[in-house]
Formats: C-alpha cells, sequence, structure tokens
C-alpha cells in the first residue's frame, strides 16, 4: 500500500512560524525544526501516557502524528487521558478515534490522523520515522521492533504502571547525533600558539576559562602568523589547564604573531543502538536515582513478567493481591535465571509493589514519562540531543502513604471511578484526602497549565472541602500556545487564569465549582486578598512563576503562614524541582543563583569584542533615543518643579535637562521627513564619527606603556563605516530608527524604500573633524571616575540650558509617545532596530553579525521553553505533592530534582535540612517564630522577652520603622514604653496598619542571659 502524498518526507518545505514557536527554536534551533517538519510519527496506545506523548509532540511541530488504539474507551482511561470526557465512556467509542479531534486542536500545523489499518506490519511502518508504542505486550513490542530494526523507521516503547516506568530506545545501529549536548558552541580569544611543536600549545585570555574538555573539537579564525590555521579542519582538543589546550602538531605553520579566536566545533556522534531481543540478556540502563541503584535490573525482568503475567491470566495483577505479586515475583526470578544471573540479590520488595500498583495509571507518572519519551522521539526526528542508550526504568515508591502496608486490599478496589487507576496505588481514604485539598497555584502559564492538567486528573481540590485557587494577571499570546497546552487560537487576549481553570474545569467536571481563578499579582499590594484568613485555609502552594523576585515573596509567605512549597523551574531541557516541607527543609530563598555576569561599562562603550556586547549596546540604545527621553520630556511637561528635583538630583541632570531641549526645541521634528534625517545623523554620529574619534584618540598602531600593541587581545581596533543607501543594513536602521522616532511624536510615517532613497540622496551631511585631547576609558576603573566626574560637574551653571527650555505651560497638551522595547510583535520596528543596530557596530568591530532570531533572544532576555521538559517537571511536582499530602515527616523521604533532558541525565538529592541556630539554650530554624498574643504595651513587650525568653531587646522595628533603640532620648523613650504596639507602629511609621492584618511583623535585637548578642526569630504581634 503506498504512502500518501501528504506522509512522504519530500514535500515542499514549509517556513517556520517563528511567532508560535520562538521559545522552542531557542531550544532546537532552526535545523532541528526543519528536520523535525519533514518527520512523520505514529503513536501505539492511547492511554493517559500515549497521550501524554502525542500532546507533546503535537506542540512541538512534526509533520503528522497518526494514532492508533482501537480499544473501547473505558472508565479507567480518564485516570490519566485528559483528551477523554465522561460522554465517551458511554458511547463506547475508539480511543484513537475520541483523541483525535481533541489532540489535533493544539497545533494547525500538525495534522492528526487515526490509522485505520488492523495489523501494524511493516508496509505500514515504513510511513514513519519514529513508532512509539505504550502500555504494549511485551512480545508486541518484540515483533514490531524486529520489523524496524535497521530500516529508517526508530522504535520507542514505554510503560507506565502505578508509580513505574519504562523507556526503551532503538534508533538503529546507526544513528547519528547531530548535536549531544545543545550547549552553546565554547568560543575565547587567544593570547598564543606554540609555533612547530608537536602538541600545539594553545593559551586562551584569562579573562574567563576556556570551558572545553578532552576530545572537544575547535576551529580558528583571525589568527596573525599562522594563517593556515583559520577556517581549516577542526583540531581535537586536549584540556592541560583552564587557560591552555593542546591542538597536535602546529609544523609548517608558520610563527605565531598575534590574535585569534578559537571556536568549539560540534562533531556529528555516531550511536549504535541494539535491539530489544538482543538487549533483553545484555541491556544498557540510564540510572536517573543512584540511591536505587540495583532497581534497573530487577525491573527489566519485572516488567517482562508483567506481560507474561497478563498474558497468562488475561489480566494484570489485582492492587495488593498478595498471590498475584507472590506469582509476578516467581516470573521475573525465572527470567532472571534464563539470562544467567543469580536471583537471589532480587529486591523482592520491589517487585511485589509493581504486582500491586499494576493496574496504577497516575497523571503525575504519566507526565514524567511522557515529557521524557516525547523528547526522545524530537531527538529520532533531529538527531538533536544525545537519545537514551537504551533502558530507562524508574520509579517513586516513597511517594506511597506510610500506612499503605497496614491497609486492607479492599482500601485498593475499583469503585468505578474516573481515579481508580489512583485508588489503585493509594487506596480511598488517601483519594479523598487528595480531594479536599485545597492548593494555590501562583501562575498558569508553561508549568502552571501542566500543574492543572495534573491535578485535574488527579481530582485535587474536587472534594466537598477541596479547592484550588490559581492566580495570573497575564493574557494569551500567540507564543504562549507552542507550549501552554490548555490554550487555543481563540483564547489569544483573554486573560490566562480565567482559560485555564475552564479548560480543566471541563475536562474533569468534579473541579466546576471547586477552581477559582484571579488577576492578581502576588506581593504586598494583594495582602488584603492572599492574607491571613486565605492561607489559613490552604493545604499548600505551589508556584509556576518565570521570575525570581515573585518566588522569594512567595516563599516568605509560605515560610510566615508556615506552609509547604513546591517550587519548580525550566530552561530549555533542563529543569529543577524542590520541595519546601515547613520546620524540615530550608525555604526556597536560603540559596541563590549567582547574579548575571554584567558587561563592563568601557567594553560596551569602546571595545566589544563578542555579538552580545553590540547586541546590549543596541538594546540600550533602543531606550536611550525612544523611551527616556519621551518620559523625561513628559515628566518636565507635567511637573511644575521639574527642573529644581532634577537638579537636586544631582547625577545626570545637564544630560537629562540637555536631551529634553533637544527632542522638545532642536531636534523637533514637523514631518516624517525630518525623522528621517534625525535617524540618518544617528548612524553617522554612532558608525562613523564615534569610531573616527577612537581611532583619533587610539590610532591602530598605539602602544601601552610597556610598548604592547594597545588594539590586541579582548580590544579590536574598528573601523568607521560609510554610508550606503543601497546596504540592506544601512537602509534597515534608518527606516527603523525614523519610524520610531516619528511614533514618539505621533508623526504618520511609512515603510516605503523609495521614499528613503529619495530623501537620503538629497541630505547634506557635515563633514566631521576629530577633537584632540578627548579622554577613553580604557578600563572599568576609568569608566566609574568619569561618571563620578560627570556627576559633579552636573553641579555647575545650568542657566544656558534651563533658560532655553520652552515654559511647561506654552505646551499644553503636548505629549511624547514613550516606546517600551516588545519582542514579539514583527511589525513594530523594534527588533528590526535592535538587529540593525547591533550588527552595524559588529561590522564596525569586525564581528560576525547576528540574525533577528538570535538578537531577538539575547535582548529580550527570551528563556528558551519546550513542552516537554515542562511536562516532566511538573510530573515530578507532583509526586513530591502526595508526600506533602501524607505529612512525611523525614528530609530522606523528600527529593529535590534536576534534569537535563538534552544529555539525557535525571538525579536527585535530598532537601537541604534548615539551618539550626540557636539563643540562650533554645535551637530554632528560619520557620520559628515568636508569638505575641495581645495587643501589650511597649513595655510589657520588653518585659516579656526578659522574663520569659531570657532576652535583653536592645532595638525593635517595624519595616523601615525603628520603634526602639537603647539610644533613644529619655523622654521619647518614656512616651513609647507606654504606648500599646499597634499605636506604636502606627505613630513611628506615620501609616495606618492595613485593615486586614491581624498580625504584624516585628524584628528584634536582643542580647542573651550572658549580655552577647544573638539571633532570633522575628515576632508576630497581635493586634487586631
Amino acid at each position: 500500500m503506498a504512502a500518501p502524498d501528504d506522509m512522504k518526507v519530500d514535500q515542499p518545505e514549509q517556513a517556520i512560524d517563528e511567532g508560535l514557536y520562538s521559545r522552542q527554536l531557542y531550544v532546537l534551533g532552526h535545523d532541528a525544526m526543519k528536520r523535525m517538519a519533514a518527520s512523520n510519527v505514529l503513536v501505539v496506545g492511547l492511554r493517559g501516557l500515549g497521550a501524554e506523548i502525542a500532546k507533546n509532540v503535537a506542540l512541538a511541530g512534526v509533520k503528522t502524528i497518526t494514532i492508533f488504539d482501537p480499544t473501547p474507551v473505558s472508565i479507567s482511561d480518564l485516570s490519566t487521558q485528559f483528551f477523554l470526557r465522561p460522554e465517551d465512556v458511554s458511547s463506547g467509542v475508539r480511543r484513537d478515534h475520541a483523541t483525535q479531534p481533541r489532540l489535533a486542536e493544539l497545533n494547525t500545523y500538525v495534522p492528526i490522523r487515526v490509522l485505520e489499518a488492523t495489523e501494524l506490519n511493516q508496509d505500514v511502518l515504513s510511513r514513519f520515522q519514529v513508532v512509539v508504542m505504550t502500555d504494549s505486550l511485551y512480545g508486541e513490542q518484540l515483533r514490531i521492533n524486529d520489523i524496524t530494526h535497521g530500516s529508517s523507521t526508530h522504535f520507542i516503547s514505554a510503560e507506565v504502571r502505578g508509580l513505574f516506568g519504562s523507556v526503551f530506545n532503538d534508533f538503529g545501529p546507526k544513528f547519528l547525533c547531530n548535536d549531544p549536548t545543545g550547549e552553546q558552541p565554547l568560543s575565547g580569544m587567544i593570547v598564543s600558539i606554540a609555533s612547530e611543536d608537536e602538541e600545539g600549545l594553545v593559551t586562551t585570555l584569562d579573562e574567563t576559562r576556556h570551558g572545553l574538555e578532552d576530545g572537544d573539537y575547535v576551529s580558528f579564525t583571525e589568527v596573525q602568523g599562522m594563517e593556515a590555521l583559520n577556517n581549516s579542519q577542526p583540531r581535537k582538543v586536549s584540556v592541560k589547564g583552564p587557560y591552555t589546550f593542546t591542538i597536535g602538531s602546529t609544523k609548517g605553520l608558520g610563527e605565531y604573531k598575534r590574535g585569534g579566536i578559537f571556536k568549539q566545533v560540534k562533531m556529528p556522534k555516531e550511536i549504535a543502538f541494539k535491539s530489544l531481543r538482543e538487549s533483553e540478556k545484555q541491556p544498557e540502563f540510564l540510572i536517573a536515582d543512584f540511591a536505587k541503584f540495583d532497581r534497573p535490573a530487577a525491573l527489566h525482568a519485572g516488567f517482562q513478567a508483567l506481560s507474561q503475567f497478563q498474558q497468562k491470566n488475561g489480566r494484570l495483577p489485582g492492587p495488593r493481591n498478595a498471590q498475584d505479586a507472590d506469582q509476578l515475583l516467581e516470573l521475573t526470578k525465572q527470567i532472571v535465571q534464563a539470562s544467567g544471573q543469580d536471583a537471589a540479590d532480587l529486591p523482592e520488595k520491589v517487585i511485589r509493589e509493581l504486582s500491586f500498583q499494576a493496574t496504577g495509571d497516575l497523571s503525575p507518572m504519566v507526565a514524567y514519562v511522557g515529557g521524557f519519551v516525547a523528547q526522545e522521539v524530537l531527538k529520532a526526528c533531529s538527531g538533536k540531543f544525545h537519545p537514551l542508550v537504551q533502558h530507562l526504568y524508574v520509579d517513586s515508591l516513597e511517594s506511597l502513604p506510610d500506612n499503605v502496608e497496614s491497609l486492607p486490599e479492599s482500601e485498593f478496589a475499583p469503585v468505578n471511578s474516573r481515579y481508580d487507576g489512583q485508588i489503585a496505588v493509594f487506596g480511598r481514604s488517601f483519594q479523598q484526602k487528595i480531594a479536599n485539598t485545597r492548593q494555590f497555584l501562583v501562575g498558569s502559564g508553561a508549568i502552571g497549565c501542566e500543574m492543572l492538567k495534573n491535578w485535574s486528573m488527579m481530582g485535587l481540590g474536587s472534594g466537598p472541602e477541596g479547592a484550588i485557587h490559581v492566580t495570573d494577571m497575564d493574557t494569551i499570546e500567540k507564543s504562549n500556545l507552542n507550549r501552554q497546552f490548555l490554550f487555543r487560537s481563540k483564547d489569544v487576549g483573554h486573560f490566562k487564569a480565567d482559560t485555564a481553570a475552564a479548560a480543566v474545569a471541563e475536562m474533569n467536571p468534579d473541579l466546576k465549582g471547586k477552581i477559582h481563578s484571579h488577576q492578581n499579582r502576588v506581593g504586598p499590594e494583594t495582602e488584603d486578598v492572599y492574607g491571613d484568613e486565605f492561607f489559613a485555609s490552604l493545604t499548600g502552594v505551589t508556584n509556576a512563576l518565570d521570575n525570581v523576585q515573585a518566588r522569594q515573596y512567595m516563599d516568605r509567605r509560605c515560610v510566615y503562614y508556615e506552609k509547604p512549597l513546591l517550587e519548580s523551574g525550566t530552561l530549555g531541557t533542563k529543569a529543577n524541582t524542590q520541595v519546601v516541607v515547613p520546620h524540615l527543609t530550608e525555604s526556597y530563598s536560603s540559596s541563590q543563583d549567582p547574579p548575571e555576569k554584567s558587561i563592563p561599562v568601557c567594553t560596551l562603550k569602546n571595545f566589544p569584542n563578542a555579538i552580545e556586547h553590540t547586541i546590549q549596546w543596541a538594546r540600550e540604545q533602543f531606550d536611550e533615543y525612544f523611551l527616556k527621553p519621551a518620559e523625561n520630556v513628559n515628566q518636565y511637561l507635567s511637573q511644575p518643579d521639574y527642573i529644581e528635583t532634577t537638579l537636586k538630583s544631582g547625577s545626570g541632570a545637564k544630560e537629562q535637562l540637555d536631551q529634553i531641549k533637544q527632542y522638545l526645541v532642536d531636534e523637533r521634528p514637523k514631518s516624517f521627513e525630518q525623522c528621517i534625517y534625525w535617524a540618518r545623523m544617528r548612524f553617522e554620529e554612532n558608525y562613523s564619527n564615534t569610531i573616527r574619534q577612537l581611532l583619533h584618540s587610539l590610532p591602530a598602531d598605539a602602544v601601552t606603556s610597556s610598548g604592547q600593541p594597545f588594539w590586541s587581545g579582548p580590544k579590536r581596533a574598528p573601523k568607521p563605516l560609510t554610508f550606503d543607501v543601497e546596504d540592506p543594513m544601512h537602509l534597515e536602521y534608518v527606516m527603523s530608527a525614523a519610524l520610531l522616532h516619528a511614533e514618539n511624536y505621533g508623526l504618520k510615517g511609512e515603510a516605503d524604500a523609495a521614499l528613503f532613497r529619495k530623501v537620503l540622496s538629497s541630505m547634506q551631511v557635515p563633514e566631521f573633524v576629530p577633537k584632540d585631547n578627548v579622554k577613553i576609558q580604557t578600563n572599568e576603573n576609568e569608566a566609574a571616575a568619569a561618571a563620578n566626574s560627570s556627576s559633579n560637574a552636573d553641579g555647575g551653571d545650568l542657566t544656558d540650558v534651563t533658560s532655553s527650555l520652552p515654559e511647561a505651560s506654552s505646551l499644553a497638551g503636548v505629549r511624547l509617545q514613550p516606546i517600551e522595547m516588545e519582542k514579539d510583535d514583527d511589525t513594530n520596528h523594534h527588533m528590526d532596530f535592535i538587529t540593525a543596530a547591533s550588527n552595524l557596530r559588529a561590522t564596525n568591530y569586525g564581528i560576525s553579525p547576528a540574525d533577528k532570531h538570535q538578537t531577538k533572544g539575547i535582548a529580550g532576555k527570551i528563556i528558551p521553553a519546550i513542552a516537554t521538559t515542562t511536562a516532566l517537571a511538573t510530573g515530578l511536582v507532583n509526586l513530591e505533592l502526595y508526600k506533602l499530602l501524607d505529612e512525611k515527616k523525614t528530609l530522606e523521604a523528600y527529593s529535590n530534582a534536576f534534569v537535563n533532558l538534552a544529555l539525557p541525565f535525571i538525579a536527585f538529592s535530598d532537601p537541604i535540612a534548615a539551618q539550626k541556630l540557636k539563643y540562650n539554650d533554645t535551637e530554632w530554624t528560619l520557620w520559628s517564630r515568636f508569638k505575641v498574643e495581645q495587643d501589650v504595651t511597649l513595655q510589657e513587650f520588653l518585659d516579656l522577652f526578659k522574663d520569659k525568653h531570657g532576652l535583653e531587646v536592645s532595638m525593635l522595628s517595624s519595616g523601615v520603622s525603628m520603634l526602639f533603640s537603647a539610644f533613644l532620648p529619655a523622654k521619647k523613650r518614656e512616651e513609647r514604653l507606654k504606648m500599646k504596639m499597634s499605636t506604636l507602629i502606627e505613630t513611628v511609621s506615620k501609616k495606618p496598619i492595613p485593615k486586614h492584618a491581624q498580625w504584624v511583623i516585628v524584628e528584634i535585637m536582643a542580647d542573651d542571659l550572658e549580655g552577647e548578642d544573638v539571633e532570633v526569630p522575628f515576632v508576630v504581634v497581635k493586634v487586631k
């Protein structure tokens, strides 16, 4: 049977929709996306795991997905299959037919088909680049893999049984992985290369470590004296130190003189996969948890035994059925012995649990394994990232309730409910606990959508006492649709929280009336909404945020209210999860990532040597031209005391007022043609005049005080540009700058190249004459000194500037339009300007330019994102949620996770315990606090701490207000000692205590019984 035309790979190539796939493109790149867009994928099995894989692959954007599962929908499918509805159960429709229309809504670029064939034979399988089998009998997996091995069809099988998961890959005997890590290639500047040397020692600039590893390959450019190295075949590296490596013989290449840049070259890697049949007795495992080193081998046999049990009995082992568990254990031992290994070391408890949970179907495990497998599908399609070689077995037995073994078998029996898959693992009473949970989800973007989907399947908050609160003030944008899977094209412009809440309530009708959406930012301004009463009602909090500041705020709130917090984040293929348990673990804010490394000012201003430098410079230029001047002009026109206030501020006052004069008087355009003139002059100033002045002050042959060439190492000698209207980059700069300048003034402009050419051809550009004695800042210290000098000089006579400014009253109604950069609108010219501005400066300095996509990622600080990583991370988070609901008391019961799907790498660690501190004989942690249960006087407060806690309070504060100090004047001290705490706080802060606040936090400095200054917990005082 011939493949339909639309399933062949050689169709005309479609352009990638960068608006939809923008965040994913920063993970995969254009080449990998194009290969994916030519790949047809078959997913066999449409229970929860199959649906999860198909969902993630559809969002990623392959050519087609075909699904196959002729089994009629049953009530048990609703445990994890989020595309199915209760009405599908009663209609008896096939799983694939019921799934297809809802799966097709996810991505209009990916057709979803149902395979109507009765048998998966070679003819059918040959149509696909990847075949994924889920929850299939082992014998069927062997049969299909025997057909695909050695063909152009890659094979993946996967299974989830309760808290257990299994994955197997076979991409054929010669699979080519184009980019094993996906990391950006390293590069750096060269100081020297050993000439006529057997090893060829390369020394790099000691500003940053080269970061290379043995076996890496590098290429060279801009080497002077060994020009044969430039753009030659990549050389294999042997690392000798953080700033040195060897590249092999440099004999016959001449004498190294100066300069040079190395760049890491990604070399393709060929991987030989064994078939499933071959790997039965010699499996290769990815160890996901080194605390469970013995489990993969046991589960390798256990999953095979499970399939044998099912074939023999016509069913899976029953939940907590001891007799079935004995039978599965015996089958497993037979498989182990048949492979020539000793069954005596088999972890029997693990195999018995596999039997007990065989009918279990848990949404978090489905998300965990489904996210992993979907990324493997994309690897098979694209050759991007290193695939799994070859088996992965995972479990989360720690998520079981502590009392599970003491419960009767009947507790786990199915009750004809959509939650039967979860009841089979946790029991009915734990299901009620899940249903009566009250959870607060902060954020409903990518992680938030996945979290709500998991909770919907789990039935979280669906009970009589349960509830889910979700808040997100953002609205849906097109770029969200690629990974925030609860949203569709019709939802663009609507609030995320409302849309997500409605979507999951439709997914599981039990949540109707139980999920409450808000459009509030979490912060001090909403503490009247999310205050004492709100937090008292919660079981816990889950963060789905995209910024550290909001995470830290919610972390402080959870510490204050002693609520558990689930935290997670993703960056491309990387993810981490953290569980914060009151009185047990440290909090999210207890450890912080190091701050981002900033680019020195002198590098940005005069000595860029990388495209990141020119992009950052261009990004700052955008604000300097189109945002800040308009804001300053508007403040001048609306604030009567603006000049006085600006002069008092000191720093930058003269530049600020000069700029207002320029934008309001000297260069205020009356026509669009004048905007074009303004833009052309900005080109001349930035890319010709400034460079000519720099080279006049520091000529290309300048030397340092030690006689070394000044323009060497990271300092690249620039060249001025001559404007050419026929150069697309030159014209792009002037056009985008003029259009944005016109927008500032509300003038109508048009992107008509002919108009620009006409105006520019008649322009007269003044001749530039460099000035003598201009001081150039050559290092960061000089730049800082110059800034201080400038700010001090501002205090001088500004009469000329201020007197030439028009009276604000004479310009009533005049306002400029400040422009804030918006990176995701391709029609607004923002990224056009930044890309052109950056690339022109790169051309000045001989730096390779960047395209608009790369520039947008750096200038917009876009966080790379892909649905696979998000799905996996939320699965891991919810496995921790089970533990929190069971109120486990030991650190070892919980896990923080670290994942990189590109490698692939999965690791778990115990959370860090909360640090213990001590005052007198009392131990305390960040979770401790003193409680003062009534509104006492300050004197009573001080006496309480002295008498009850043995602490002499030396200072007391609330927020930024100091309420009490040993250094207070006697009269003021006596007055305050008589005041009630509430009165004291309001008097000193000069602000009323918020109406919603029943307690107020105060902080004390105190001495212990020995008179030593000690750290102590914060204090909460009841004021209402």
